[in-house]
């Protein structure tokens, strides 16, 4: 839990570095906005909005200027006077500007984190012998990221990346074990969902949660999965069964599949035909499915005061909404925004596998 006392929210800030050098100063009277967006499905980006004409010079400004070439590196702190935390970390990949005839000349600076690395060629290649952690490793090292990886267990004689980008390949590969893959400033991290153990952030309504829209459903929940495949060398079938019970985490007290099937029992079965190769890979994928499918039972979304730790892959505490959905919830999208006209929100999106 983190309390929101320590940050100043009468006095909202940020602070910009280019290729390690800090700017925000030289902004300040130009800067029409700030936006971070951070999700662990997709790359991370920035846009920074200036106004670019100089009224005295009477011509563009900061359109020319070699601080926005394309690659240059940027970190975005965010938070209140004398608390800033970073929010985003990556290098700027392209340039807007705006010329109206009714309206001021402005520049958008757009910018991606680590993960447009993973997204610049579709390769077809194979891994021998290898973890998914491991190919994880791999990769990272050959996209000069670091990797931070958590064993995945399971060793695979064959492994084929067919057509694919590093990014579309590791998220596929993580989405059959319940895993995610982002990166985190120079570091690319693989790791299952922290919906076990890890810390919360308490959001209260009407006190620092603004706006907060929950909704779950039973629709695309199973109550059980089953993964079959063939053994050709012991010539039999493999079969990983996961049920309700098997659903991970501590979201809540009645999850997806345990509430379909209480509702509709018998219904709600699901055999899928893999090529796995052992026993513990069909359970795996089984648990895998049954898991993602779960994550699905409760979404929304919401917006907060400006909260510099609220970030992707982390828990919520929401307080306050009733019994069904007061409780914990998995972040997987956030949206930091500034300006000096409107301040600092942080806009986010959650899911939850079962409700309180």
């Amino acid at each position: 839990m983190t309390d929101r006392s320590r940050f100043d929210t009468l006095a909202p800030a940020f602070r910009v570095e280019i290729d390690g050098r800090e700017v925000a100063q030289q902004l300040q009277a130009d800067l029409i906005g700030v936006r971070v967006v951070d999700d662990v499905e997709t790359t991370g980006m920035f846009s920074m909005t200036l106004n670019c004409w100089d009224n005295a010079q009477m011509q563009v400004k900061w359109l020319d200027d070699d601080l926005f070439r394309e690659g240059n590196t940027v970190t975005i702190h965010m938070g209140y006077r004398d608390d800033l935390e970073e929010v985003f970390a990556g290098e700027i990949s392209g340039l807007e500007p705006e010329f109206h005839t009714t309206a001021a000349t402005v520049l958008v600076v757009r910018g991606y984190d680590g993960r447009h690395r993973l997204m610049k060629q579709k390769k077809t290649r194979s891994y021998l012998r290898m973890k998914d952690s491991d190919i994880v490793t791999q990769i990272a090292s050959e996209t000069n990221l670091t990797p931070t990886v958590e064993d995945s267990g399971i060793a695979f004689d064959y492994v084929l990346q067919h057509n694919e980008t590093d990014l579309e390949f590791l998220q596929r590969r993580a989405e059959r074990i319940g895993y995610e893959v982002f990166v985190h400033g120079k570091a690319l991290c693989f790791r299952p969902r922290p919906v076990e153990d890890g810390q919360s952030l308490t959001l209260r309504r009407e006190v620092d949660l603004l706006e907060f829209c929950p909704r779950s459903t039973t629709m695309g929940q199973v109550a059980q999965v089953a993964v079959r495949g063939w053994d050709p060398k012991q010539k039999r079938e493999l079969v990983g069964v996961a049920r309700a019970g098997d659903v991970r985490g501590r979201l809540g007290a009645t999850s997806g599949p345990a509430a379909v099937e209480r509702a509709f029992p018998g219904a709600c079965a699901v055999d899928v035909r893999s090529p796995v190769t052992s026993q513990a890979e069909a359970v795996a994928l089984a648990a895998g499915r049954l898991n993602e499918a779960a994550f699905r039972h409760v979404t929304g979304e919401g917006v907060c005061i400006g909260r510099p730790d609220l970030r992707p892959g982390r828990l919520i505490n929401a307080e306050g909404l009733g019994q069904r959905f007061s409780g914990l919830y998995y972040v997987t999208a956030v949206e930091h925004t500034y300006s000096p006209s409107h301040g600092y929100r942080t806009a986010f999106a959650v899911r939850r596998s079962a409700t309180g």
